[in-house]
């Protein structure tokens, strides 16, 4: 039996840590299981996750309605392998070694439920095209039919 590779950790961070970054990190949980360690934060946390927000990811069977916005820490930066930034802009403290990505995505703060979808779907085709990319940290079996 072969030694378990090391699970990746991942950061989504934006500015209120109320729409995209916990998008991204519900999705990436829901996607990537155990095999990814998940955070999400924000440069100036909102009191709530958007309601619009929880409503577009239960449309797809992912509830995000115990989620709360966190506050972005230099710690949480420097511990994770990749940060993806969502429109922090330069609050977003940069690390030699991390591999950033910065996903240009429309705000969906005050939007109603319409507006988020398409947020929602650009997020996950991106998780799901980072899943891919991360895939050397994946078990081998993963992917198995």
């Amino acid at each position: 039996m072969s030694t378990p590779a090391p699970r990746p950790s991942v950061l989504f961070v934006c500015v209120h840590n109320a729409g995209r970054s916990q998008m991204g990190a519900a999705f990436l949980n829901h996607l990537g299981g155990d095999q990814i360690e998940v955070r999400s934060a924000g440069s100036a946390p909102a009191d709530a996750v958007n309601p619009a927000v929880v409503n577009a990811m239960a449309e797809v069977g992912i509830d995000i309605s115990a989620a709360t916005p966190k506050v972005l820490t230099t710690e949480a930066v420097q511990s994770s392998d990749v940060v993806i930034t969502m429109g922090c802009g330069d609050a977003c403290p940069v690390f030699p070694g991390k591999r950033y990505l910065d996903w240009q995505l429309d705000d969906p703060a005050g939007q109603g439920v319409d507006a988020v979808r398409p947020i929602r779907d650009e997020i996950e085709q991106r998780v799901r095209g980072l899943l891919a990319e991360l895939g050397p940290w994946h078990a081998p079996d993963q992917h198995a039919a």
